[in-house]
């Protein structure tokens, strides 16, 4: 690998192809996802460190509570059958 320092022009051309790359990505997730490549908007360009993907959804409290109990009733027939095969071990 060379330690030389790129010139202005090959970073020019890097950007371009880099730009064609997205470009080609965003067209093959239209095609893939059954949509039309004209119609497919462009994929954002996200910050740099930026996440990408979908909003995280939010659970309601009652939701939550529902997992929750169903969790520990889980647990509790786990541990349970646990203690019907020899107890706890040491």
């Amino acid at each position: 690998m060379s330690t030389t320092i790129p010139s202005a022009a090959t970073l020019r051309r890097a950007i371009e192809i880099s730009e064609r790359i997205e470009k080609l990505e965003a067209e093959l997730r239209s095609v893939l996802s059954g949509g039309s490549a004209a119609s497919a908007p462009a994929a954002p360009k996200a910050a740099a460190g930026a996440k990408r993907g979908k909003k995280r959804r939010r659970m309601s409290p009652e939701a939550r509570a529902r997992i929750v109990a169903a969790q520990k009733l889980r647990w509790a027939k786990v541990r349970a059958a646990k203690a019907a095969v020899g107890g706890k071990k040491k």
